[in-house]
């Protein structure tokens, strides 16, 4: 796996920027750094103060970090607008088993009382399975040891507030972060858009049937499923906005390949999906069940590709930076679990999306027991016996 350097980070939250500005042209114009690459904006000026909030040891010592009880909750940020939030970094010391699953990851923009942002602190860094690995991508990467990393550009015109909850049994010995961002000396756009990440799961993912053999049995390949009828969910969204991406993580119920399934987009309203696919891994830009290799790039990958077994494991990622998915009034991401729905697999996943405020209400957060990934007694190839 590749190792990210400072001068790589800094490339990528340039791109990242400018692409997502790119998005609107108000805001592209109104603002120099909306550059392809930080170097290209060197020779200009910058209309901010540059602060990070951080986890440093207040005392002048060298425990730079917070503890946080069981049940607590720490606030990382929580400053006034206008400004962006342009880099957030964590690293974590528990000993608690999935432990990732069990910290809560919270962002309200402008004194929201719903937030923007909520889902497990692992699973927004695209570590949907409580397990650490290294990845590279544009938007979030995990660097050697453990060090979570996100470019996503979060703009706020009056406050911003960002907290962690643990919701584990143990406490967190050292939580170190910092957060990077521009307190800017002029305001947003009116229609510059806010950030948002919303979790789901589904465990299982039931399928209509476990009476088959293998994923191309005739009565698997014969069923229709043109409206979208129980596919997993990544994303329902009201209002205006357009949607950037996705990671997800798969812990299999059963045998065989996971992803014979569709990705359908439901654009304001629609009833069919103006975007329709053709399989889980050519939505993630891969092909042919990944070939079982692991891959890693700036806008799509598969960091982890486990067996075709029931407990195997899989995590990949898809972003739409280039193309962002735009709506007006609503959007509703969703994929096939196998074709039309047949298998019955866990899935864990994180969308990102912009848009204008206020945003529909969350689904609940699943309490931390739920979270936890283990192999459900589904029936099926690999499961029969459970």
């Amino acid at each position: 796996m590749r190792v990210i350097n400072q001068q790589r980070i800094v490339r990528l939250q340039a791109i990242l920027v400018g692409v997502l500005l790119a998005c609107n042209s108000t805001w592209a114009a109104q603002s120099d750094r909306g550059q392809s690459t930080l170097l290209s904006g060197l020779i200009s000026t910058h209309d901010y103060v540059q602060k990070r909030a951080s986890s440093y040891d207040r005392i002048g010592g060298n425990n730079d970090f917070y503890k946080i009880p069981a049940g607590d909750t720490i606030t990382l940020l929580d400053d006034s607008g206008p400004g962006i939030i342009t880099h957030i970094w964590i690293t974590i010391a528990s000993p608690e088993q999935y432990h990732l699953k069990k910290l809560v990851l919270r962002m309200y923009w402008d004194g929201e009382a719903s937030p923007s942002v909520e889902t497990p602190i692992g699973d927004f860094f695209g570590l949907g399975l409580g397990d650490y690995f290294q990845f590279e991508s544009i938007p979030l990467s995990v660097a050697p040891d453990k060090a979570l990393n996100c470019f996503f550009p979060m703009p706020f015109r009056k406050r911003a507030r960002i907290t962690v909850t643990n919701q584990g049994s143990e406490g967190i010995d050292a939580f170190y972060f910092n957060i990077d961002y521009q307190s800017l000396h002029h305001e947003l756009p009116a229609d510059a858009m806010y950030f948002h990440a919303q979790y789901r799961q589904a465990t299982p993912a039931r399928g209509w049937t476990n009476q088959w053999e293998s994923n191309d049995t005739p009565a698997v390949n014969a069923k229709k499923n043109l409206e979208g009828e129980n596919n997993y969910v990544w994303l329902e969204a009201t209002g205006q906005g357009h949607y950037v991406g996705v990671t997800m993580s798969i812990l299999q119920n059963q045998d065989g390949w996971w992803g014979e399934g569709d990705d359908m987009f439901f654009v304001d309203g629609e009833k069919l999906p103006s975007i329709n696919g053709t399989g889980s891994e050519d939505y993630f830009l891969g092909a042919w069940d990944f070939g079982g290799h692991p891959f890693s790039y700036g806008l799509f990958g598969a960091p982890v590709v486990g067996a075709e077994l029931a407990g195997s494991r899989s995590s990949v990622y898809r972003f739409h930076l280039d193309s962002p998915i735009p709506f007006t009034k609503s959007l509703r991401a969703t994929i096939e679990h196998g074709h039309a729905n047949h298998r019955s697999d866990n899935f864990f996943s994180v969308a990102y999306w912009y848009q204008k405020e206020p945003h529909a209400a969350f689904p609940g957060l699943p309490p931390v027991e739920q979270r936890l990934p283990r192999i459900y007694p589904v029936g099926g190839p690999g499961n029969a016996a459970r």
